[in-house]
C-alpha cells in the first residue's frame, strides 16, 4: 500500500511562490518516477510536471516550464514542486502521483501512466 500526502498549498497573490511537497511511504520511493498534476473546478485533470526516479530526468506543461520546478529527495522519500511566478490561471487542486514503472526515464503526461494517488492541496492564486 502506497500513501501520498501533499502539503505546502494555500493562497497567494499573482507573481507569488509556493513550495509543494509530497512525502510517500509504503513502497520503494526512489524506484519510480514522480508525477505532479492539477484540476481546477470544472475542468479535466491535467499534468504539470514529473521527474524520474533519479531525478536525472523531467518534464513540464508548457503553460508552467520555466515557472515550476520539480525536484525530489530519495533520502526523505519526498518530490516538491517550486511554483514562482505564480498566475491565477495556476488555481487548482494539486495532486502527486507514482509512476507505474519502475527505473525508467521514460515520463509521461497521462494520468493513466500513474497508478498512486495523494488527497491533493489546493493552491489559490489571487490578481
Amino acid at each position: 500500500q502506497v500513501q501520498l500526502v501533499e502539503s505546502g498549498g494555500g493562497s497567494v497573490q499573482a507573481g507569488g511562490s509556493l513550495r509543494l511537497s509530497c512525502a510517500a511511504s509504503g513502497r520503494t520511493f526512489s524506484s519510480y518516477g514522480m508525477g505532479w498534476f492539477r484540476q481546477a473546478p470544472g475542468k479535466e485533470r491535467e499534468f504539470v510536471a514529473a521527474i524520474s526516479w533519479s531525478g536525472g530526468t523531467t518534464l513540464y506543461a508548457d503553460s508552467v516550464k520555466g515557472r515550476f520546478t520539480v525536484s525530489r529527495d530519495n533520502a526523505k522519500n519526498t518530490v516538491y514542486l517550486q511554483m514562482n511566478s505564480l498566475k491565477p490561471g495556476d488555481t487548482a487542486v494539486y495532486y502527486c502521483a507514482v509512476g507505474r514503472l519502475a527505473y525508467t526515464i521514460i515520463l509521461t503526461r497521462s494520468p493513466s501512466d500513474y497508478n498512486y494517488w495523494g488527497q491533493g492541496t489546493q493552491v489559490t492564486v489571487s490578481s
